[in-house]
């Protein structure tokens, strides 16, 4: 299945329907007075994320959309019938934003959240709502009116407690299928991946997290080189970021290159990303021979501040190792979040993917 993260949509809910102009004419009513009926409202456009969609893909094919129009209103004060309304179903972690402004309009993070991003117009009343002691056979009524209509893009950013970042080739893909039971494709050429990956992982008596793997990143990726840009708004919304770093790619001279190079285009896109928690992992560790220039390069990284994890994704070396580790942090960000939240909106924790998966 084809992977589509943005879309441009325009949709219009119903019109209402018209109010009537009819009049009694039983045999035995001679003074049969007004009797036309109310026009039926027009149906919403309603948004609602699922877990059962994990793409905008069939936004991509269909643009516009329209709800039900309500019924005409009837003689014998039959009102007309509400048009039904048209719900439009996105994957959880989409976002809506107005096409003009760019106004984000509504985060469908959770299951089953609704969003009502155009109401139908009202029906018009029928000539039995125009009485009046000085008008008793009014010829009169309304026309129901026109929906809401609205331009919209939605974008999706994929909900994940864990992110992995690096340069392409660092073994991400390989990292995440060793973990998870994602099965992105692998190979030994760059930018293998193209598109988001998401996998659960479950380790020992913690609770499971997703995994995000997103393609690699490279030098000038914040102004939209390689993939990075089009694919960092799925790490956004992450608790940790595991910057993967191909040990055995390390220039000698400089072995904290690889690192500030990708950190670097993490801060220039998104301020929030460069104040996330991290995770070092120093993968492929299994290819350097010499057990000293595996505790230099070790040794290089910890100086960093960040915890750093010497693992092989091939061998599955170290895993445990790594994934005790996110688990700590995860717990951390966790009693973070429950401090400065407080009690009136502890249910916004709710919104965590490894509660989603649940």
């Amino acid at each position: 299945m084809k992977f589509v993260d943005e879309v441009r949509i325009e949709v219009r809910a119903g019109r209402g329907g018209n109010g009537c102009v009819s009049f009694r004419r039983e045999k035995y009513v001679p003074r049969g007075g007004p009797d036309g009926g109310d026009g039926g409202k027009g149906g919403d456009v309603v948004f609602e994320a699922t877990e059962r969609k994990q793409t905008l893909l069939d936004f991509r094919f269909k643009r516009s959309y329209r709800a039900q129009r309500g019924r005409h209103g009837q003689g014998k004060d039959r009102h007309g019938r509400s048009g039904g309304d048209l719900i439009l179903m996105v994957p959880v972690g989409t976002l809506v934003k107005d096409a003009l402004t760019g106004e984000v309009l509504a985060d469908l993070n959770r299951p089953g959240m609704r969003w009502t991003a155009a109401r139908g117009g009202q029906g018009g009343r029928g000539n039995a709502r125009f009485v009046s002691s000085t008008r008793q056979a009014p010829r009169i009524a309304e026309e129901g009116k026109e929906g809401e209509f609205r331009e919209l893009v939605l974008e999706l950013k994929l909900l994940a407690d864990v992110g992995l970042v690096g340069f392409p080739n660092a073994g991400k893909s390989t990292l995440i299928a060793a973990v998870s039971a994602a099965r992105p494709k692998i190979a030994d050429y760059p930018f293998t991946t193209l598109v988001p990956h998401l996998g659960v992982v479950a380790f020992r008596d913690a609770p499971p997290f997703v995994m995000a793997d997103i393609p690699g990143l490279i030098e000038g990726a914040h102004q939209g080189a390689g993939l990075g840009l089009r694919f960092l708004r799925h790490i956004e919304r992450t608790r940790v970021l595991v910057h993967v770093v191909d040990a055995a790619a390390v220039p000698r001279q400089d072995p904290l290159a690889p690192y500030r190079v990708i950190e670097r285009e993490l801060e220039r896109y998104s301020e929030k990303l460069a104040h996330k928690p991290r995770l070092l992992a120093l993968n492929k560790m299994d290819l350097l021979d010499d057990p000293k220039d595996r505790e230099r390069l070790l040794r290089h990284y910890q100086s960093l501040g960040h915890s750093a994890v010497a693992i092989s994704a091939l061998t599955r070396q170290g895993l445990d190792d790594l994934l005790k580790a996110i688990v700590q942090v995860l717990e951390q960000t966790r009693k973070d979040l429950e401090k400065d939240i407080p009690d009136s909106q502890e249910t916004l924790l709710e919104n965590s993917p490894s509660r989603l998966i649940s």
